[in-house]
């Protein structure tokens, strides 16, 4: 299977959140897996600036957006086992940042063009094209758009994976023809309009042939008004198509064993380095240098949906606890001042620093004895995937793919990797935050079991490709996984059946003697069984039709029985013979009733005559 996969940023490439570590974690998992996979993504000045040594230039060619004709030049690379593509338009992607400018539609829109124009130079032609998020949305409808003109586009199918769907592309609906170069028909039959604007996710999840979120329990919320941000009827209607499948994370680069970017390694079975994390992470971030209190990491973007209100609300009470805070990220303007006061009022005991760096904030999963991830919505989340594997536990509200992978704490049957909370409160918040807290300080042993589950976790990515393949499988026909085509002629039973299938005259017998056996047990089931009993004949006399090892025994019976048949349409009866009898009893009686039988059919066409006269 042929898959090209196609995104707006990839570890280790470039990235700004989730979606990165995802494209550059999967393709490979699914090249493990036997597929032939390659990616396809703009070429950023980042791309440019730390791998460009290592790019191949193989051809440039022309795309047309509307009335623009644009130069798109194509590099590629081969890394663990997939190529990676890269589209260049100096104009487009020669920035500084990946996001974030006025013409994004005009960039994404020019990347999905190229996608589609420029397969033609790709290594091969691909089965299925898998999208991600409204950068890529543009993908299936110009597949569609196109496909109508030239048939070589019909035959590739494209999944489309929601990352989250807050971010739809919409742009005003003047941009249809004059920016992304669509026919106005694509507005008037409703596919790609909605509430007045060009929505680009709604196009794409009405035209892709499969669309995914990431996790189980996010794809059932985008079915609801709270959570898919009006587009919840469109997910209803594309229910037959839509599925959850659970992020990964890459396990061996996530390896407190074996990360070279911590201060010391750690692993289940030896957590003394985990102390030595905690004691770097203090002196980092300034804080006391206090080995039996725990600290509660945060490492997120500073957004309304990740529930930051509730920590805001509740932070006087949390600092009240014997418990240190470090946040790391950045966002909007009014959570960035809130946390750099909060920070001036507790010194010493609480830590920010508003950016994204990716060795402090390893620091921080690594140090850290707790992770808090109160999201309001969160459709997969890694970092708590991430914590748990270096010994972090997660406090998360149960929501999308935190509730698929962070099990609550049970201390009745000591069970579960974390803390969760249902309800979008604060105050339940700062409940399981108190329980966390004192679990770690009175029960320690409970919480190092706790710990320890949540480090044994699997999040590999081998699972979640799996899945994939199944998707791919069913919108391409193709058989996937390819050991289930060898799996028939693995089954002995099935092997030896055939030969008796494809007789045709045991066939056919079979299929009529069913019938009959029913309705006269005892006359056929007494000379081919004979000594048994006649009411147990019938329950028998199916199991040689139904089991093909015993091979002379069908033969035998399917010699037979046209015999017996042929001699009861000759007898012209059908009435029961006694079966439990001697052998001459057995002469008589049948040569008895073969004597009387002619006699009561001379004797019934002698009165319809009578009749007739």
């Amino acid at each position: 299977m042929k898959i090209l996969y196609a995104t707006s940023e990839a570890v280790p490439f470039c990235k700004t959140g989730g979606l990165a570590d995802v494209a550059g974690s999967l393709p490979p998992a699914l090249a493990a897996e036997g597929a032939q996979v390659a990616v396809i993504l703009p070429m950023y000045q980042k791309v440019k600036e730390k791998f460009g040594g290592q790019l191949k230039f193989l051809c440039y060619d022309y795309v047309n957006l509307a009335w623009r004709h644009c130069y798109c030049g194509l590099f590629s690379l081969e890394r663990d086992g997939v190529t990676w593509y890269f589209v260049d338009n100096e104009q487009y992607f020669n920035r500084p940042d990946l996001y974030g400018y006025m013409d994004d539609g005009e960039r994404f829109g020019f990347f999905s063009r190229a996608v589609v124009r420029m397969l033609p130079h790709l290594a091969f032609w691909p089965d299925v094209i898998h999208c991600n998020d409204w950068q890529t949305a543009l993908v299936p409808i110009y597949l569609k758009d196109d496909g109508a003109r030239e048939d070589r586009y019909r035959s590739i199918k494209t999944t489309l994976t929601i990352h989250n769907i807050e971010y739809q592309g919409r742009y005003g609906q003047n941009t249809l023809g004059d920016l992304f170069g669509l026919d106005h028909g694509w507005a008037e039959d409703g596919t790609i309009m909605m509430d007045g604007d060009v929505n680009l996710l709604k196009g794409a999840i009405l035209c892709a042939d499969a669309v995914n979120a990431v996790s189980p329990t996010y794809a059932n919320e985008l079915k609801m008004a709270y959570f898919a941000h009006r587009l919840d009827g469109i997910m209803r209607q594309c229910g037959y198509k839509l599925s959850g499948v659970l992020n990964g994370i890459d396990m061996k680069r996530y390896d407190p064993a074996g990360d070279e970017h911590i201060a010391a390694r750690f692993s289940v079975a030896d957590m003394a380095g985990k102390s030595v994390d905690k004691a770097e992470l203090q002196k980092l971030m300034g804080l006391r240098q206090e080995p039996n209190v725990p600290i509660v990491g945060i490492v997120s973007r500073l957004v309304s949906h990740k529930g930051l209100d509730l920590i805001c609300e509740v932070l006087h009470d949390m600092m009240e606890l014997p418990l240190q805070l470090v946040v790391l990220g950045k966002g909007d303007q009014k959570y960035e001042e809130f946390f750099h006061w909060a920070a001036q009022q507790y010194h010493g005991r609480m830590a920010v620093r508003l950016d994204y760096n990716e060795s402090l904030s390893m620091a921080i999963y690594s140090g850290a004895d707790l992770f808090l991830m109160p999201s309001k919505s969160e459709p997969c989340g890694l970092s708590q995937m991430i914590a748990m594997r270096y010994g972090a536990v997660p406090i998360v509200r149960e929501t999308g793919g935190l509730k698929d992978t962070v099990q609550p704490y049970e201390a009745w049957r000591d069970a579960g990797n974390g803390f969760t909370f249902a309800n979008y409160s604060s105050g339940d918040m700062l409940h399981v935050i108190r329980e966390a807290v004192y679990l770690y300080k009175d029960y320690p042993d409970a919480f190092a079991r706790l710990r320890r589950r949540g480090m044994e976790c699997d999040f590999s990515w081998g699972r979640s490709a799996k899945e994939y393949l199944r998707i791919y499988a069913g919108i391409t026909g193709q058989a996937w996984p390819p050991v289930e085509e060898a799996a028939p002629t693995a089954e002995e039973p099935a092997a030896e059946a055939a030969p008796v299938e494809e007789v045709p005259a045991a066939e056919p017998v079979s299929v009529e003697e069913s019938a009959p056996v029913q309705e006269t047990p005892a006359a056929e089931a007494a000379p081919v069984e004979a000594v048994p009993a006649a009411e147990p004949a019938p329950a028998e006399e199916p199991a040689p039709a139904q089991e093909p090892v015993k091979k002379p025994r069908a033969r035998k019976a399917a010699a037979k029985k046209p015999a017996a048949k042929a001699a009861e349409k000759a007898d012209g009866t059908t009435e029961k013979k006694p079966a439990v009898k001697k052998p001459a009893a057995k002469k008589a009686a049948a040569k008895k009733t073969a004597e009387k039988k002619p006699s009561v059919k001379k004797t019934a066409a002698k009165k319809t005559k009578d009749q007739a006269e």
